[in-house]
């Protein structure tokens, strides 16, 4: 196993998990929309009404800990103490055994109490027993890509992701098939979660491999330990924990943001005077159709973070606080300009994509949600960005302060609107932008202040707000333009390759990119070299 540490290891490691992540997406879609086929809008309900309940008692298992792996790991290797590093992974490998037994045990037992009494959904039983047994093993499975990502081997856990998502969709596909034809919504949603207990397992099994495979390799890392210090079982575990706690809490609240849609919107969309298949089928298009098109750029931002966590660990550990600055300068710009672009372009085609990728719904309810949840593309975006930042430099309670104060306002925002019939499940999108909102701003300001960051409001803002308007213009009047003579798919289609072409070529033209942060890429020479052969840079 080889530990290098090059100058690109971050940009390396984010163009590794995101092209990962690009291809486990295609794969998520590969299961998401024939899944909301083979379902239907009422076994979406249910699949949409118990995961994210899986997701919250899977974050209070797991939420801190490989992210605290990464950063302890990673402090270690810094110094060279290769001992020290392994010992922290394999003692919080059993601490996260524990917690996906104790949380496996919690969850099963009292599904029927949180989907009778909490969510008032009860048909979604099924479906959350199904998932529950994911609990035993993917707190394991985070142990082991926390460990590698401490030392920032970002292409195992990469290859982890592809194999976890690969069984995934083959076997979740499958199963809700045979059971929905047989058995009807219920067991057609339950078959289609639980594939993701076979991908984890799936997954796990392939990082073990691994694992055992470098083991001669780091035998001699170990032996050649430098900065190692004996310490107690108990000394370790209370410096995990330390690390765990405030991760664990910031983590936790994101998925609360789901669980909170599961107990109010429902009710009180039935308060709105809506009935309750009604509201589930709503619930439904928001949660299981435009959401997770509104994530869709998070494949890069979250690559970024996980990058983020151990190299500005690491530069910290070394007291190399210019490169932790350039690094998250570097981190704050790349995440504006993906997830800019992704956002206006939603926004644009906001109609037409959801004509090309859910047919049967209606397009101007479903295009609706995708409109006005555009925004949250942005600042979900650097949410995880300034995550990473933050937990990289030791500051992870940040994060609880904003996003909690940022969960405030989307119970409150749920609550009121989408009780009102003109605004209805609209309400929930509107609390949910603004949660993510105010938790940004909060979070943003505290960098500049800590890290003493200065980001240029003209390189920074100005010039990729620019470049996406125009591209925003470019891709609905080329939409409107080619639906004159071609079929809405294929309109939709082109419209997104003009988007992209236009945003790129107006990016370069009006310096929205340096020949510097060009240089800093992986391969950013001959990247270079091409884009002036083109006179796209001078």
């Amino acid at each position: 196993m080889e530990f290098k540490n090059k100058k690109n290891t971050f940009l390396m490691g984010t163009l590794i998990l995101g092209a990962a992540g690009v291809l486990i997406k295609i794969l998520g879609a590969a299961f998401r929309i024939p899944l909301a086929y083979l379902i239907s809008e009422e076994g979406m309900g249910y699949y949409q009404t118990a995961y994210p309940v899986y997701a919250l008692f899977l974050t209070l298992a797991t939420a801190g800990f490989p992210t605290a792996i990464a950063k302890l790991v990673s402090e270690q290797v810094a110094i060279g103490n290769h001992k020290g590093a392994n010992e922290i992974f394999k003692i919080t490998h059993i601490m996260l055994f524990a917690t996906g037994v104790v949380m496996f045990t919690i969850l099963f037992a009292g599904s029927n109490q949180i989907v009778t009494s909490v969510q008032h959904n009860p048909n979604a039983l099924t479906a959350m027993r199904a998932i529950a047994p994911a609990l035993l093993i993917v707190p394991s499975m985070s142990a082991y890509r926390g460990y590698y990502q401490g030392y920032q081997q970002m292409s195992r856990i990469a290859a982890s992701q592809i194999v976890e998502q690969v069984f995934r969709v083959v076997f979740g596909l499958a199963l809700a098939f045979v059971f929905m034809k047989s058995l009807g919504p219920k067991f057609g949603a339950a078959g289609g979660i639980s594939g993701a207990t076979i991908g984890a397992f799936a997954s796990f099994m392939f990082l073990v491999f691994i694992y055992l495979k470098d083991s001669k390799n780091r035998k001699v890392l170990i032996e050649n330990s430098t900065g190692y210090i004996k310490q107690t079982t108990g000394e370790i575990v209370g410096k995990i924990i330390s690390v765990v706690i405030p991760i664990s809490i910031g983590a936790c609240i994101m998925p609360l943001v789901n669980v909170v849609d599961t107990v109010i919107v429902i009710s009180r969309l039935e308060t709105a005077g809506f009935t309750t298949d009604a509201a589930n089928g709503m619930f439904g298009q928001l949660t299981g159709m435009a959401m997770p098109l509104i994530a869709m750029p998070m494949i890069f931002t979250t690559a970024i973070g996980m990058s983020l966590v151990p190299a500005i660990s690491e530069a910290f550990a070394l007291k190399k606080y210019d490169e932790a600055r350039k690094n998250a300068k570097m981190a704050f710009k790349i995440t504006m300009l993906l997830v800019l672009p992704c956002s206006f372009g939603l926004a644009s085609l906001s109609v037409p994509i959801s004509m090309l990728l859910f047919p049967k719904q209606p397009p101007m309810v479903v295009g609706l949600l995708l409109f006005v949840m555009a925004p949250a593309c942005v600042f979900l975006g650097l949410l995880y960005t300034f995550n990473g930042i933050l937990q990289g430099v030791g500051k992870p309670y940040v994060p609880v302060y904003a996003l909690l104060s940022g969960i405030a306002a989307k119970i409150v925002i749920s609550y009121v609107c989408t009780a009102i019939p003109s605004i209805n499940i609209l309400g929930s999108a509107f609390g949910t932008i603004m949660s993510y909102i105010i938790a940004a701003i909060i979070e943003y300001t505290y960098i500049k202040r800590f890290l003493k960051i200065e980001f240029d409001l003209m390189n920074y803002f100005v010039k990729p707000l620019i470049t996406v308007i125009v591209m925003f213009v470019a891709a609905k009047y080329s939409y409107v333009g080619f639906n004159l003579i071609l079929g809405v798919k294929l309109s939709t289609l082109l419209a997104i390759i003009v988007g992209g072409i236009v945003y790129i070529v107006v990016l370069l033209g009006i310096g929205g990119i340096t020949k510097d942060e060009i240089l800093a890429m992986p391969k950013g020479r001959s990247v270079l070299n091409k884009l002036m052969k083109i006179k796209l840079v001078r």
